[in-house]
């Protein structure tokens, strides 16, 4: 399932939030970011503060679903975390049903998770959302947030 070349335009749109309203839905309290990148990325390119880490390839793999060729690439370049599914719809219905958060996956790029989103969704969590452009873009964003302000011109 490549969900993003399967979307139209508006789809795509209900299934999407930008990163900067994803972070203020967090702060106000009525959103989680789940991580769904695979530890190994996680260890290679950072963590996102405050997410909670769901790798979406064992999340497919155990509720039986076939793996692409890329996806699997990937799930066999780090060491699969082991997740079962009692943990993984714990976690899921504590954050989605108790706290009554938004699900926002958040990939590296924003890709996967719009997949991941419309898993959560097919699975029965009308709240799970995309964050686009995922990682990197957090990334850009600490580094804007990081960059000295331009001096101003004295005279």
């Amino acid at each position: 399932m490549n969900t993003e070349e399967t979307l139209s335009p508006a789809e795509r749109a209900t299934l999407e939030v930008t990163l900067p309203t994803a972070l203020e839905l967090c702060r106000l309290g009525l959103a989680t970011m789940i991580d769904i990148r695979q530890s190994f990325e996680i260890e290679m390119k950072g963590a996102i503060p405050d997410t909670v880490h769901i790798p979406i390839f064992e999340v497919k793999l155990m509720l039986g679903h076939t793996l692409t060729e890329d996806e699997q690439d990937i799930l066999d370049a780090g060491q699969p975390k082991d997740i079962d599914a009692k943990t993984f719809f714990t976690t899921i219905n504590q954050l989605h049903h108790t706290r009554d958060h938004l699900l926002l996956c958040i990939c590296n790029s924003g890709r996967r998770s719009l997949t991941a989103a419309s898993l959560l969704r097919s699975l029965g969590y009308p709240k799970a959302l995309s964050v686009a452009g995922g990682f990197q873009a957090w990334k850009k964003l600490q580094a804007a947030a990081a960059a000295p302000a331009t001096p101003t011109a004295a005279g």
